[in-house]
């Protein structure tokens, strides 16, 4: 049976959404021309009140007042009332409009819920008669993975992204109703091009706008062969989601992402509505606190991503430069300097006009990213990368009607900024502040840039030319060495400009930096000499984090003895300063510790022997339940491992015989953990049979025992995928991967049989093992059958000697109902399967066959990771204070709105 219900409400709900938006749209612009005409008339104003900033260091001495007009032409005096007053008294315009406006859009929030159930009820009621279900999800997905399945596809998240806008609208329309016309202009005009890249409608057979998660499996695949025969063909299963995004993270990393890629159009809203409003400077008291939220949320989304890799990737660490990383990282970048040069927009006309600049970029390179992730021109250049799904063309239209509107309003409204009355002092805190936000957009500017060689060549190529430029080979080291320069820059910014801001430097006087200059230089050459940091970049990295950190803590305890309230911006460069301290150690002084004395090459694949064999040096052979020596630890692997849903932890691969694509297995065993036996043999349990895990017993010197689970996974994408494990302890990480492993999914490859003649007590050789038959016995009892009172069977005890001990195996004989039965034992130690072929009563002689394969191995990568649980710290020192400003700042805004001055 076809669900097309649920699938025509939601194909209904975004129609409406849709246009519901564009309605929402055209009516809040006729709201906001009838107030543009209404303020029209003269008025009287005066110097807008200026903006004290606490959070973030900037400069000292030497203000610059800024006075501005709402509108070049128009008449007025000062005042001293603080507000500008319509001296004509015009009526407010008709409501009329602004009721459609508003119940427009609140309908379009209701739709977009509708569009967000009618999904997810297609998703957990598992109707793969819909691709965006068959594609994304599958019945043996646990609920937290079918949640997250639905922004697993380009359709689902751009739905995430229009929830979250709808949210931030609804909330905005009652909060703030001095603003609301133009603002809402905008969030209207991009909810609406937002909703168009769901609309899923064609016209022809070449114009298409966007791309419906509506889609019938027969619709988006109609030249399927078994829809020809079947038009009402459903899979029993969807293809699932892909393994690697099968982690908690992923459940909440993407709503917190998009929750970050929504709010910067806040900021972007209210700057288009202060330029139309002829107000280029008081939109930023309601949009500031709004820009902390959002380099808070963005940030934090960031951070989540870059700890999903730590814990899931194996290229060891938690920042790779992938082009989709950095295509987010930019406009956060961006996004902390124009909050910057907000703080100082009330003071300097280079602040707010560069203010100005920077709100419109975070926004634009949003929309940027959204391009380079989703239009497929990234190719195979990063992991992340969605395919294109023909949306290419409308996402581009998407991104250059914003920089038009954008870049032609600010043009058109320039002259409405006075130029600075005199050049802003090196003492004064606007220039540091300035300078502070110059360097993280250089920063931006420089990954950018690099990042987009893939548009170069697109461009390029479509005038018919050839680039020869290429993505750096060391993407790592490429952009590392820029960047750490940068930040070096920008921690010693940090102290400087709070030295500044909070006037610990006047009248040219620098020596109250002299103290924390030289605890910096005292400190830091304790932790160089006793750290043994050899690398000058590091030191320099070293000093001016501890710089940062020394002068934010200085000046926090002074602001804690005050009002707590106003450390915001301190506790954030303090977060900043320990996570500059954390990425140096872990990444700089990450060091490996499986180094292979054996002499002996692990693989000759390119992979291993590349850079003077660094692989087969860096990496250790660990057969199955032989102990080998790796630094300070003793490791033993004991086998593969497998994962069911209703059994704790992990057990043994061989319990359970995996049925293929079925996510199910039969128990060959009773399945015991703990003493509590969750299935018994022959039951049929759900299993999470993409991920292998290899368990790996580390013995440290004083005897103490700690297991880790590495894991290896078939990818249908990305082939044989590893993930790591991980030891975490107070001071350091220890890091632990397979770097090659069997295929787990493949059957075992046996030689050619080979069969020795034996009696009792005889010794046999078996290649590299000694081999003794030390018994043949009667036995009642053998795996698998029933053995009957006129049934008979033997079990041979064959002991097999090795370096590290010895084996026991006991294939069994049977003749049952008069019918012969043999019953092989198989050690995947050994590599060897041995059967008892026949037995000869006169001469006492018994048959093995005996067949050999590849023995169970892994091969093992481990690293030591030094004080990264200091980069964790600080990462939630600097969410803290982005939390804490956010709070201070909206309290403000929210104490002038309801005096009617914002």
């Amino acid at each position: 049976m076809i669900h097309t219900t649920v699938g025509n409400i939601g194909h209904f709900f975004v129609i409406l959404s849709f246009v519901t938006a564009l309605v929402s749209t055209v009516a809040y612009l006729l709201v906001a021309l009838s107030q543009r005409r209404a303020d029209n008339a003269p008025v009287e104003f005066e110097r807008t009140e200026q903006l004290e900033y606490a959070e973030v260091a900037s400069a000292g001495a030497g203000r610059t007042s800024i006075p501005v007009s709402s509108k070049g032409p128009r008449s007025g005096k000062k005042t001293t009332s603080g507000k500008a007053v319509n001296a004509s008294n015009a009526a407010e315009p008709r409501n009329d409009w602004r009721v459609l406006a508003r119940w427009a859009f609140y309908v379009h929030g209701v739709a977009v819920v509708g569009i967000v159930a009618a999904l997810f009820y297609i998703v957990s009621n598992h109707y793969f008669e819909y691709h965006y279900a068959w594609s994304y999800s599958s019945k043996a997905l646990p609920a937290e993975y079918i949640i997250s399945s639905f922004w697993h596809g380009q359709e689902g998240s751009f739905l995430l992204w229009i929830f979250w806008n709808a949210v931030l609208g609804v909330i905005l329309i009652n909060t703030n109703r001095k603003w609301e016309a133009p603002m809402m202009t905008v969030f209207a005009l991009v909810q609406a091009f937002l909703a168009s890249m769901i609309l899923g409608v064609v016209f022809g057979d070449t114009l298409k706008i966007g791309s419906s998660p509506f889609l019938l499996l027969r619709e988006a695949m109609p030249d399927a062969p078994i829809f020809a025969t079947d038009p009402l063909f459903v899979p029993e299963d969807g293809k699932g989601m892909n393994p690697l995004l099968q982690n908690y993270w992923m459940v909440i990393h993407p709503p917190t992402l998009f929750l970050g890629f929504a709010l910067t159009l806040v900021p972007f809203a209210y700057c288009m509505a202060g330029l139309w409003r002829n107000q280029p400077l008081e939109w930023i008291r309601p949009a500031l606190p709004w820009t902390l939220l959002g380099a808070m949320i963005l940030g934090v989304g960031i951070m989540m991503g870059g700890y999903w890799a730590y814990e899931t990737l194996n290229f060891g660490g938690y920042w790779n430069w992938d082009p989709v990383e950095n295509a987010v990282y930019v406009p956060w970048l961006i996004m902390v300097a124009s909050l910057h040069t907000m703080l100082i927009a009330k003071r300097s006309s280079t602040g707010l006009k560069t203010a100005i600049i920077l709100t419109i970029a975070q926004f634009i390179l949003i929309l940027y990213s959204t391009f380079l992730t989703r239009s497929g021109i990234l190719g195979n250049a990063s992991v992340h990368s969605f395919t294109d799904l023909g949306l290419s063309g409308q996402l581009l239209v998407y991104l250059l009607a914003f920089v038009v509107l954008s870049v032609v309003l600010a043009a058109r409204k320039w002259k409405l900024i006075p130029s600075d009355e005199q050049e802003a002092s090196v003492y004064t805190k606007e220039f540091w502040l300035f300078i502070g936000a110059t360097v993280l957009c250089l920063a931006a500017f420089q990954v950018i840039a690099t990042t987009s060689i893939p548009v170069y060549n697109s461009i390029l190529e479509s005038f018919g030319k050839v680039s020869n430029l290429a993505l750096p080979v060391d993407q790592i080291a490429h952009y590392n060495k820029f960047q750490v320069w940068f930040f070096v820059v920008i921690a010693l910014l940090t102290g400087v400009g709070q030295y500044m801001w909070w006037r610990k430097v006047e009248n040219k006087n620098w020596n109250a930096l002299i103290t924390p200059a030289i605890l910096t230089l005292l400190i830091s050459a304790g932790l160089i000499a006793f750290g043994e940091v050899k690398n000058p970049i590091y030191m320099v990295l070293l000093v001016s984090a501890t710089f940062a950190l020394i002068t934010n803590g200085s000046i926090l305890i002074g602001i804690a003895q005050g009002n707590y309230r106003l450390s915001g911006g301190a506790v954030a460069h303090i977060g900043m300063a320990l996570m500059l301290i954390g990425i140096l150690y872990s990444s700089g002084f990450s060091r490996v510790i499986s180094l292979n004395n054996s002499g002996i090459l692990i693989s000759k694949q390119d992979e291993f022997t590349k850079n003077d064999n660094k692989e087969n040096k860096e990496n250790v052979l660990l057969w199955l339940n032989q102990p080998e020596r790796m630094g300070k630890f003793q490791l033993t692997y004991r086998g593969q491992r497998i994962e069911a849903r209703d059994v704790p932890g992990y057990f043994p691969r061989s319990w359970v015989n995996v049925v293929e694509g079925d996510f199910h297995g039969i128990a060959q065993r009773d399945i015991e953990v703990n003493g509590k036996v969750y299935h018994k043999k022959g039951d049929t349990l759900a299993l999470y049979p993409e991920n292998t895990y290899y368990e790996v017993e580390y013995r440290e010197p004083d005897g103490k025992i700690f297991t880790l689970y590495p894991r290896a996974q078939v990818n249908d994408r990305m082939g044989l995928v590893v993930s790591p494990d991980i030891e975490r302890k107070t001071g350091r990480d220890l890091y632990t991967y397979v770097s090659s492993v069997p295929d787990p999914t493949a059957e075992n490859r046996w030689e050619k049989t080979e069969t020795y003649s034996v009696a009792i007590k005889d010794t046999f050789f078996l290649n590299d093992y000694v081999a003794i038959l030390d018994d043949v016995v009667r036995t009642t009892e053998v795996d698998g059958m029933e053995i009957g009172p006129n049934d008979a069977a033997v079990k041979a005890r064959v002991r097999v000697l090795d370096k590290n001990g010895e084996h026991i195996l006991s294939p069994a004989f049977i003749i049952k109902d008069r019918m012969v039965g043999r019953q092989a034992e198989t050690s995947d130690e050994l590599g060897l399967r041995l059967q008892l072929n026949e037995i000869d009563p006169r001469t006492g002689k018994f048959t093995f066959a005996v067949n050999r394969t590849q023995r169970d191995y892994i091969v093992l990568k481990a690293f030591e990771k030094p004080l990264i649980n200091v980069l964790w710290i600080g990462t939630l020192i600097l969410v803290i204070g982005f939390l804490m400003a956010t709070v201070r700042r909206y309290r403000e805004f929210s104490k002038m709105r309801n005096k009617g001055m914002a």
